[in-house]
């Protein structure tokens, strides 16, 4: 189908990596084009992967939130998450990563560190930082191709297994990524997702989880680079931060860590070769405030830059998926 037809002459599409869409003068809303703007993400999400809405008269998190829900999915709840994120006014709406404006996230899928994930996830930009404060994407198609056939074959045949362990004042408490204070809750989430669990004498918590190294889009059939092991891996951390862990915990008490499926290690070259590769594929452009970021999850990898100066992202997420059948979840 021509995208003229499903283009009003008030709206300007913008070619590349993200999509731009803009209105075609000022005062104009998304909600206003809410419309023609379904018909652009209908035609245009799953080729491109990425979408920009911006030059839209902000509506605040209350408008974003509306937005982000009128594509026919509910919004998400942020479950089995693995970062800080706060829960704020509009049902489904979130903080972006809760982390220090110093430092930079690397480029993810998200939760592909797990064997469920939302399809879509929406950032809005509140506030634009002074400087830096980018919110970078990379094409995980082309990411796929690029990383060399042996090693997606390794992921793919292999997968990975994913170790965390709760709290100790290191990483996230169970209770913040189970949103529950209860044992049974925790043990009924992990049994009905194949994730083991355990307790110790404490009552700390450690989750081992299989789970996939590259992936399938159930629609467009693209295969996708989508697993998070070069964030999960203890060399994700700087070399004294390494030392500090391993001396306090050892490796099986490591906040997070991931392995082959079989167990194995993970090589330090195909660490850095998917390293590389992400860092080749890296896509920057500037947020202005106001703008509204729209992610295919599968196909499209996220990040963050460091920033000076407030800056307020906001991020939600719709279409529940489950990687271990690809069907969509109610």
């Amino acid at each position: 189908m021509n995208m003229r037809m499903l283009t009003p002459e008030r709206l300007r599409l913008e070619a590349g990596f993200p999509l731009r869409v803009q209105p075609g003068q000022a005062g104009v809303s998304l909600a206003a084009e809410i419309d023609a703007l379904r018909s652009i993400v209908n035609h245009s999400l799953e080729r491109d992967g990425a979408i920009l809405f911006s030059g839209f008269t902000p509506e605040g998190v209350e408008g974003f939130q509306r937005f982000a829900a009128s594509f026919g999915h509910p919004l998400l709840n942020y479950e089995f998450g693995s970062t800080p994120r706060s829960q704020v006014d509009g049902k489904g709406v979130y903080t972006s990563t809760e982390y220090p404006a110093h430092r930079s996230i690397p480029l993810h899928n998200e939760q592909a560190y797990t064997t469920e994930w939302p399809m879509r996830i929406f950032f809005y930009c509140a506030k634009a930082a002074v400087s830096g404060g980018e919110t970078p994407i990379a094409d995980s198609r082309r990411v796929f191709q690029r990383i060399s056939p042996a090693l997606r074959k390794r992921f793919e045949e292999k997968r990975l297994m994913y170790v965390r362990n709760y709290g100790n004042g290191l990483d996230l408490t169970w209770q913040q990524v189970f949103n529950t204070d209860r044992h049974s809750d925790v043990e009924d989430y992990c049994r009905s997702r194949g994730i083991q669990c355990d307790w110790n004498e404490d009552g700390d918590l450690r989750t081992r989880q299989l789970v996939q190294g590259v992936a399938q889009h159930p629609r467009t059939r693209d295969w996708v680079w989508f697993n998070q092991a070069h964030l999960f891996h203890l060399s994700n951390l700087d070399e004294e931060m390494q030392e500090i862990l391993l001396d306090t915990v050892g490796e099986e008490g490591l906040p997070r860590n991931v392995y082959y499926g079989d167990g194995s290690p993970l090589e330090a070259d195909a660490l850095a070769e998917i390293r590389g590769v992400l860092s080749e594929c890296e896509v920057v452009f500037p947020w202005q405030t106001g703008d509204v970021l729209m992610l295919d999850n599968m196909l499209t990898a996220h990040s963050r830059k460091p920033f000076s100066g407030e800056r307020k992202v906001v991020v939600a997420m719709a279409e529940g998926v489950s990687g271990n059948t690809l069907h969509t979840l109610s």
